[in-house]
């Protein structure tokens, strides 16, 4: 019979083929099999679990992420194992509450964006690089991890596509880029390349040194910008986040569409692949009722009675 460790290497390996990333995952496991060891723990056992998940005062939310992924990789093993118990989930309850996003204004993420380009003025490539990540992420919804992957392959300035690879579910996408768009990104390669005309990698976004920007660097900077314009607090935890640019994107995309008098639903699908979902319902997450957007669907909805539609 098979280690928990040997399982362990099977049960990612499946996962991976199967377009789970799983590197999040890997690591709480994996950190889970040495408490074990250290147990001198050879099954899977309930109680070893909880304590386990629930050890340096872990918050609901980070208990009931550890039990988890060990209930998934137990459910597995179990398979094969049949002393292996599956900890029920009730057992560490934790319900994930959906945080408000921000709502940003036009004027918000033009803001944002002359900030950025201002940060370090002593440093040539940081503001450059960081406003235009900003934007690119404005204008095509992109997740942040997405925009930092990017390399100097993925851009075709002439037919202006942009390749986002293997992202989210191991998925790629090509994304239309509007010429505006195009132009400030060959300004932002013609900067970063006079800066550091021969750079260690193929990364599109670059910081110190020509090395790939990386997210910590983009979630700090993004807080000290989000503070100096006044839409973050000093301290403030839940202030507006680089993330909520996604919606923004999906709510001006809505509002555009109402405004041109366009079938928004059947255009939906369409949204839905530029956010990067297999399904349109996943992209209902990133709309919200704001009072333009309730006011446009609304006048469409009064139309359609009257028959003026």
């Amino acid at each position: 019979m098979k280690t928990l460790h040997q399982y362990l290497d099977d049960y990612l390996k499946l996962r991976r083929q199967l377009g789970y990333k799983m590197q999040s995952v890997e690591i709480t496991l994996r950190n889970f099999l040495f408490f074990a060891t250290q147990e001198g723990a050879e099954v899977i056992r309930t109680k070893m679990v909880l304590r386990w998940a629930t050890r340096s005062k872990a918050t609901p939310m980070l208990g009931a992420h550890r039990l988890g992924a060990v209930r998934r990789f137990a459910e597995y093993v179990r398979a094969y194992d049949p002393r292996t118990e599956v900890p029920a989930q009730k057992l560490l309850p934790y319900r994930f509450r959906r945080r408000n996003p921000c709502h940003y204004s036009d004027e918000n993420v033009l803001q944002l964006i002359k900030a950025a380009q201002q940060i370090d003025p002593a440093n040539p490539i940081k503001g450059p690089t960081f406003g235009t990540v900003l934007g690119l992420l404005a204008v095509t919804g992109m997740r942040v991890g997405e925009a930092l992957a990017l390399d100097d392959c993925d851009i075709d300035f002439v037919k202006g596509l942009l390749t986002v690879r293997l992202a989210k579910g191991n998925k790629s996408r090509v994304i239309p880029l509007h010429a505006s768009t195009v132009i400030a990104l060959c300004k932002y390669a013609s900067i970063r390349d006079e800066v550091y005309p021969q750079r260690p990698g193929p990364a599109f976004f670059v910081w110190d040194g020509g090395d790939r920007l990386v997210y910590d660097s983009v979630n700090r900077w993004f807080w000290l910008v989000a503070c100096q314009i006044g839409l973050r607090r000093p301290g403030d935890q839940r202030g507006p986040r680089v993330h909520d640019l996604r919606h923004y994107f999906a709510i001006r995309t809505l509002l555009n569409w109402y405004r041109t008098d366009v079938d928004v639903e059947a255009r939906l699908p369409e949204l839905a692949t530029y956010l990067g979902h297999v399904h349109v319902r996943d992209s209902y997450w990133y709309l919200s009722a704001v009072p333009e957007l309730l006011q446009l669907a609304t006048l469409r909805l009064e139309r359609a009675e009257k028959g003026t539609v």
